[in-house]
């Protein structure tokens, strides 16, 4: 391999710490040409995972042909940078809300985004991936967390994930309900959220497409009452108008008009509704 070629590889793989992942359509913006990936990949500097897709390997890694969804969501968030995040009940289980959710194994993956990649779902991750490219907010970046931005010094495993926010993120939730996501799971989550921002929390509803999930939040809201629903009228907010029909066999909500599970749908007094 000539020098400048040599040169050219080094640089490459010094943006791609081991065992992280880059498409080929990064690795063309940084000057290989498939003729050279497939060199690279013949020499062992690089590993196919899939069709388009390589990995650093990483010494004394072992043969795994699994990948870990951590630093798969790593590599396309701070070295490919597509504007994708975590969000929903995998969001909330990575901060620590509802404990007994597991995150990893038989637990989906929530990924968010209007560029999230397509041979992302083709990859053989530890964990079953969902995603959602239909943005819930006119403000696609709002309640997101901040995420470290990439410097030459910094580490990878200083590199945060970038994800939504616990109140972006149980807005995405209720999203779900009740086809992939249940009344019961979100309930119990619910009950932990005792610290969301009232403030955050304007702005995402007042910022939120869909009328079902603003209704659904002041349903799990003043189910719940913590301190911050003292702070939020649903009457700021476009709650539409008319019944809303979401689950077979259940009853209207009396104050949100949305049919709901029969226990849900019990309602009592709630300062500031």
């Amino acid at each position: 391999m000539s020098t400048h070629k040599e040169g050219k590889l080094k640089n490459t793989l010094e943006a791609v710490p081991p065992g992280f992942m880059v498409d080929s359509g990064w690795l063309q913006r940084h000057g290989v040409s498939r003729f050279l990936a497939r060199k690279y990949v013949d020499h062992g500097w690089l590993k196919r995972v899939t069709r388009g897709v390589f990995l650093r390997p990483a010494p004394g890694a072992g043969k795994s042909d699994t990948v870990d969804w951590k630093t798969c969501l790593l590599s396309i968030q701070h070295i490919m940078e597509y504007r994708v995040h975590l969000g929903g009940m995998s969001a909330l289980a990575l901060q620590g809300y509802g404990h007994y959710l597991p995150l990893g194994g038989n637990a989906p993956v929530w990924v968010y985004g209007e560029e999230i990649p397509s041979w992302m779902r083709r990859l053989p991750l530890n964990a079953t991936l969902v995603t959602r490219t239909t943005p819930l907010f006119f403000d696609p970046a709002l309640g997101l967390t901040k995420d470290n931005a990439k410097t030459e010094s910094t580490l990878p495993w200083n590199w945060q994930l970038r994800m939504s926010s616990p109140e972006r993120a149980v807005l995405e939730a209720m999203d779900e309900l009740p086809v992939h996501e249940s009344f019961h799971n979100l309930d119990m989550v619910f009950e932990s959220l005792t610290t969301l921002r009232p403030r955050t929390l304007s702005a995402l509803l007042n910022s939120c497409r869909k009328i079902k999930v603003k209704r659904l939040f002041f349903v799990f809201a003043d189910r719940h009452n913590h301190p911050w629903r003292k702070r939020l009228d649903p009457q700021e907010y476009n709650l539409g108008s008319g019944d809303r029909a979401l689950v077979n066999g259940g009853r209207i909500h009396p104050r949100y008009r949305i049919m709901v599970p029969e226990d849900f749908a019990i309602t009592e007094a709630v300062d500031g509704a």
